[in-house]
């Protein structure tokens, strides 16, 4: 995912029991239908995401209808994990698998209907305010405990939001660095130092703000804020190997292969209100691309059965076949997703406009959806926020829907204005088999419109890592965002704002334009929620008219499983399937 944000959505402000709720995507089909038409990315409706109360937060989870304790539940994914150390870890693919050994003080409960809700997860309930968001108290819950059976203390809530500023952080989401009072020029606790606006008293920790944000319980529930023991922080280190305070504890890891959860016997259930802990083991497997897996399951054999994906979808020589027919159609989890994938334009290496525009005309979008799967997996972009996401405006600025094979004449006059005919292009794509047969569409489109393309396949598991430092040697790459939570704000303000340039940072175009940021700084400090919508969609059309990335698609996701595995819901909070109500079939 990713992967600061503001009062965009809640008007009526937040305390603890509050009724506000945020909007999620849904597609309304859920999978096991058997129907083969596809969800519909423009007319798919926002579930809501509920701040729940203190009873909401208490554990033990929501039994799961039919599930049974014990057994294992399998994976199989392209790659292992980048990141483990929750400073460190951004991607909702990383978040997905790390809700079972990482926990935060707030985090998302889903009901066996899909129904999200904010609840407090170490903490007491989702945070009280009683100023409208500029200071923010949370109260650890008791008997909360570490795997080698340690109380989980506020001291180590604090570490984990003070290490936050250390120099070894360059990933992962940076808002409270950003919201915190003293946050600019604070180094991190390892010299022994507090930062002065973060308070402990007894059990409860309190925040202070620079401003207001009444949505910051749900950035806490963002898997990067999850908690370190001071005790076993070994800073770098401890991204290949966190401590549990969740179910599962890791019991070994082979980089690049595997890795086996086995349960963290000091874990309280009753503590714990949004994972079941069914299955006695899980079992990550990596290396596998999207067709072998696919195939897999159709075969459906041996521990197969018992084996999710919770990167890999259906593969698309297989969406035809997989959605069609009901049999396997019911092992299928379909969800219109928030995220947009769009590939960035580095502006500090492509420095002209009308090379940005013409790449922008030249893009081969009808060829790139067919070979994703076609409409049953993909939606076109033509804009950054997501249909699903408040802050969305309908604009079509480089002709995709007249033109979705793309405009080669338009790109090449363009091409020819600026003077920069023949440019070599080098792109950057996340290697798969699926992104070779895409490039050969990709360098076909551009060099007809006159780009000398180089397009380079790079490894999945570090791709975001790479793209991530400023002096990248890539023109354009391979990107995707969907919002941390939802609201313009959340897509706009990390990716594009030009206070986020940094190594490790997610403003990958690099963009720094006085009217974007001033736009920017207006959405953000706008209160009331429909003019500020209004707004983050004017900024999402000012910044395509600089061109500074290509949309590329909005995903539609088909989670395909084996037959013995039961409780697969999707979490709208965290935009993938939530592993905590996941059993294994008797």
């Amino acid at each position: 995912m990713s992967f600061s944000r503001r009062n965009f959505l809640i008007a009526t402000g937040v305390a603890a029991g509050a009724t506000t709720v945020l909007s999620a995507c849904s597609s309304g089909n859920a999978g096991g239908s058997g129907a083969n038409k596809a969800p519909s990315v423009e007319k798919a409706k926002a579930a809501t995401i509920a701040v729940g109360t203190k009873a909401d937060s208490t554990g033990p989870a929501p039994e799961v209808p039919g599930a049974v304790k014990g057994g294992t539940i399998y994976t199989l994914d392209q790659i292992d994990w980048d990141h483990l150390d929750p400073a460190q870890l951004y991607s909702s693919y990383e978040s997905a698998c790390s809700v079972l050994f990482l926990r935060g003080l707030t985090g998302y409960k889903v009901d066996s209907k899909g129904n999200t809700t904010l609840v407090g997860d170490l903490a007491t309930d989702a945070g009280t305010t009683k100023d409208g968001g500029k200071t923010w108290s949370f109260t650890l819950k008791d008997n909360v405990k570490w795997e080698d059976g340690a109380d989980v203390t506020i001291e180590d809530v604090r570490w984990t939001f003070e290490r936050l500023f250390a120099k070894f952080v360059t990933q992962g989401p940076r808002y409270p660095q950003s919201w915190l009072i003293g946050g600019d020029k604070y180094k991190g606790p390892y010299e022994g130092k507090h930062l002065s606006s973060i308070e402990v008293d007894g059990k409860t920790i309190t925040f202070k703000l620079k401003e207001a944000h009444a949505d910051f319980n749900f950035m806490l529930a963002m898997r990067g804020f999850s908690i370190v023991p001071k005790k076993h922080d070994t800073k770098e280190k401890y991204d290949k190997r966190p401590f549990s305070c969740a179910p599962y504890k890791i019991a070994n890891r082979s980089i690049g292969k595997s890795a086996s959860l086995v349960r963290n016997e000091h874990w309280v259930a009753e503590t714990d209100p949004i994972r079941n802990g069914y299955p006695d083991k899980f079992e990550f497997q990596f290396g596998f691309q999207n067709l072998a897996s696919t195939d897999r399951y159709i075969a459906d054999q041996g521990n197969d059965q018992f084996t999710l994906s919770l990167l890999n979808e259906v593969a698309p020589e297989r969406v035809q076949k997989v959605l069609t027919d009901p049999a396997l159609k019911q092992r299928v989890l379909t969800q219109v997703d928030t995220t947009c994938y769009y590939f960035a334009i580095n502006t500090k290496r492509v420095t002209d406009v009308k090379v940005r525009q013409a790449l922008n005309y030249a893009w081969p979008s009808q060829q790139l959806k067919q070979i994703r799967g076609g409409s049953l997996v993909t939606a076109t972009a033509t804009t950054i926020i997501s249909p699903l996401t408040p802050g969305h405006k309908d604009f079509d600025l480089y002709g995709k829907k007249t033109k979705p094979m793309g405009d080669p004449d338009k790109a090449k006059a363009l091409l020819k204005e600026a003077g920069k005919e023949g440019q070599t292009v080098v792109i950057a794509m996340q290697q798969s088999d699926n992104s070779v047969k895409q490039a050969v569409a990709i360098n076909s489109a551009l060099s007809k419109a006159g780009f000398k393309p180089v397009i380079k396949q790079v490894d999945k598991t570090s791709f975001y890592s790479q793209i991530g430092q400023l002096d990248n040697k890539y023109d354009m790459f391979a990107a995707g965002w969907g919002p941390d939570w939802p609201a313009g704000y959340a897509v706009i303000y990390p990716c594009f704002e030009g206070s986020q340039i940094a190594d490790g940072g997610v403003n990958w175009p690099q963009l720094n334009d006085t009217g974007v940021n001033k736009a920017i700084a207006a959405a953000t400090a706008e209160t009331d929620q429909a003019k500020a919508a209004k707004m983050w969609g004017d900024v999402d059309e000012q910044i395509m008219q600089l061109a500074a990335v290509v949309p590329d698609y909005n995903p539609i996701r088909n989670y395909f499983h084996g037959s013995k595995v039961g409780g697969v819901i999707y979490d709208s909070g965290n935009t993938c399937i939530a592993l905590g109500p996941v059993y294994a079939k008797a």
